[in-house]
């Protein structure tokens, strides 16, 4: 590995990490979970990808997994008691939440050719309750918006 192929992977590594930094200012200062686990590899793809995911493609797969994931948890909970820790599979309501959202989302995202792989992350927070729904609703798609438009900025795209 060359210098200069090293220093490109710091880079962009720094660049990831940046993307983030709104978000993360965003929990610091607020409280909100507006950092989460599905933002890392959208970040990775962002930073990595030369001509990365669309905004459309990044928010609607985002949006898909936020509304699948919150369907699967709410016709899970609505009908039997789910645990009250979030990654409790005994009894497997929980698990049967989470199946369920990403095969809504994978499907939805197919369907409406918005297909962004983290947004299975997202699905999943949602399905198992790591984000409660009003939380999901409030803070998912925000955190999203908040790292494209570090990302466009990096970029010097911020006005189209």
């Amino acid at each position: 590995m060359s210098e200069t192929d090293a220093w490109d992977d710091v880079t962009v590594g720094i660049r990831a990490g940046t993307l983030l930094s709104v978000a993360a200012a965003v929990a610091w200062l607020s409280g909100a979970p507006a950092v989460f686990p599905s933002l890392g590899p959208t970040a990775f793809v962002l930073s990595t990808v030369r001509r990365g995911p669309t905004e459309r493609v990044v928010v609607g797969g985002h949006a898909i997994g936020v509304v699948a994931g919150l369907l699967a948890y709410l016709a899970v909970s609505t009908v039997v008691p789910v645990p009250t820790s979030p990654l409790a599979f005994d009894p497997p309501w929980l698990a049967v939440s989470g199946v369920a959202a990403v095969a809504l989302t994978t499907t939805g995202m197919r369907f409406t050719d918005l297909v962004h792989p983290p947004a299975c992350a997202t699905t999943l927070i949602v399905a198992l309750g790591l984000l409660e729904p009003v939380q999901a609703l409030v803070v998912v798609l925000p955190s999203v918006v908040s790292l494209l438009a570090v990302d466009r900025a990096l970029s010097g795209r911020l006005c189209r």
